[in-house]
């Protein structure tokens, strides 16, 4: 499975979902742009876009929602531990108020990884993403099951935040 994203204006990023509605394909705003993000197993409909491979997931994407994505970049010897580490962090967040669905996405052609998690509203993903237990709070170093750092990332972590349109008024 693979996850094409790509940004633009709201009207042109309309246009182009209107004309896919075969594909699996949703529209998203947040911090000033408007982003469209398509699931296949198949070829990109967009003409450029940012590419990752799905390498571990939890539930359907779906709108409405409010969607996380935590953009980590990785070392090239730290990728494999990354993975280990976050694959299956959808398993973990299942019973979690308000969760939807996660993607780790590998990136194509880059070293960020993003983390995505879908949630039904922002106030239950920041409950979540504050609690104590949190993985993703802090990731300036990461430690292995032995307790010992190693230092697998190449530049500080940014999370971008993008809410699915609603008709509500």
């Amino acid at each position: 499975m693979n996850i094409y994203m790509t940004t633009g204006t709201l009207g042109f990023m309309e246009k182009i979902k209107d004309q896919h509605t075969d594909e699996s394909i949703l529209l998203m705003n947040g911090g000033g742009s408007t982003l469209l993000l398509h699931e296949t197993n198949g070829k990109s409909v967009f003409q450029t876009p940012r590419k990752y491979e799905v390498v571990g997931s939890y539930g359907n994407l779906t709108e409405p929602g409010f969607f996380a994505m935590d953009n980590v970049a990785v070392t090239d010897e730290g990728k494999p531990i990354f993975e280990h580490q976050y694959k299956h962090l959808g398993d973990q967040l299942q019973n979690m108020p308000g969760f939807v669905a996660f993607r780790l996405l590998r990136p194509i052609g880059s070293d960020t990884y993003t983390l995505l998690t879908e949630w039904t509203d922002r106030r239950l993903y920041e409950i979540w993403y504050n609690s104590p237990g949190n993985q993703l709070s802090d990731k300036t170093v990461f430690k292995d099951a032995g307790g010992s750092t190693q230092h697998i990332f190449t530049s500080a972590p940014y999370t971008a935040h993008y809410k699915t349109p609603t008709d509500e008024v």
